[in-house]
């Protein structure tokens, strides 16, 4: 898991909690891989995947199929005549980024996609407009968010020598605003201010650099990869996590799981106003929303938000009220059991992924 993305652990975690709701029988049909092989071992993953899928069809062995993303929900099309002579319905999760990345073969591919597929689990508003806009009628579109695993993330006291902790966790790339927040508003913060950003990307060196140019060497720090553990201990002991997104054309953040895993722990989140991150922040409950771009505001938001132990027990409580994986995959069994006229997905037939 410390080497895949957020969309192949939602899906680990989302099918994990399927299997433990009443009456379903949840089948995986996982590619388990690092990230290094993962593009190697894809495309003949996926042609296997095709065919197992239409044996099982042909078989009458499952009622439904729910895709982990737009990736492997492109296999719709291909297996609509086989799944549609069975009456077994496809819905696809959407994410952000696997709607949205830029290029004619990726629009060709998701418009297919979509025209094949019975239903979209949009996991945000934002996201949800991007299929409208490849052509996914609105009524096959339901909004459903991602979820936390709230006995791996659990509470945190923060940071305890009296600076205040600043935390960013994402892959480094332009979208996340790493080396923006570190450049613009870094400076307009106190010295007592630090922050840590943890990840891997091509904004790496990038980010070194300006933390150079700016003279934040012992404030800021780049802590790269972190292991399941380190990642949680972070979590609980710093104080604020900063997402500091920018728009970047065919790169949206859908969503952003890292918001759900902080607050579980306890921790605010400072972020931009934008995009997926909307459907995660409520304000005055889990956070605060700052307009994107801008720095004052930024620095004024994270000097203002507090983040003491009545804050951080509310924040966990909303969002494992709001966001725990139990919640979220009784929404998705709900949805697919719509998808079924006259049936429920039962114990005799499962829902594969």
């Amino acid at each position: 898991m410390a080497s895949v993305g957020g969309m192949q652990r939602v899906a680990v975690d989302l099918s994990d909690h399927l299997k433990c709701q009443p009456g379903i029988e949840a089948r995986d049909i996982v590619l388990r891989s690092s990230w290094r092989f993962h593009h190697v071992r894809c495309a003949p993953w996926l042609v296997w995947t095709l065919i197992r899928l239409q044996t099982m069809a042909r078989r009458g062995v499952m009622d439904a199929v729910l895709f982990s993303s737009m990736v492997t929900g492109a296999l719709a099309p291909l297996l609509r005549p086989t799944f549609k002579a069975a009456g077994i319905p496809m819905a696809a999760i959407a994410h952000g980024r696997d709607v949205t990345l830029p290029g004619l073969h990726q629009l060709m591919v998701i418009r297919r996609a979509l025209r094949g597929l019975d239903a979209v689990m949009s996991v945000s508003r934002a996201t949800a407009r991007a299929c409208q806009e490849r052509g996914m009628p609105t009524r096959r579109i339901h909004v459903v968010p991602n979820g936390v695993d709230s006995e791996r993330f659990t509470l945190g006291g923060g940071s305890e020598d009296g600076q205040l902790r600043l935390l960013s966790v994402g892959r480094l790339v332009r979208r996340k605003g790493f080396a923006w927040f570190v450049e613009n508003v870094m400076p307009r913060l106190p010295s007592g201010v630090n922050y840590r950003i943890v990840g891997d990307g091509p904004e790496k060196e990038k980010i070194a650099r300006v933390i150079r140019r700016s003279g934040l060497q012992s404030r800021v720090s780049m802590l790269g990869q972190l292991t399941d553990g380190e990642l949680v201990q972070s979590f609980q002991m710093s104080d604020l996590l900063v997402m500091p997104n920018r728009p970047v054309a065919g790169d949206m953040e859908g969503f952003g799981v890292v918001m759900l895993e902080a607050g579980a722990c306890g921790m605010p989140t400072v972020a931009a106003d934008l995009e997926g991150i909307r459907d995660v922040i409520t304000p005055g409950r889990n956070g605060v929303l700052v307009r994107q771009g801008n720095a004052a505001a930024f620095a004024e938001a994270i000097q203002t938000t507090r983040s003491d132990a009545a804050v951080r027990s509310r924040v966990r409580d909303h969002t494992v009220s709001t966001f725990s994986w139990d919640r979220i995959a009784a929404r998705f069994v709900d949805h697919l059991e719509r998808l079924l006229p006259g049936r429920t997905v039962n114990q005799d037939r499962g829902a594969a992924r």
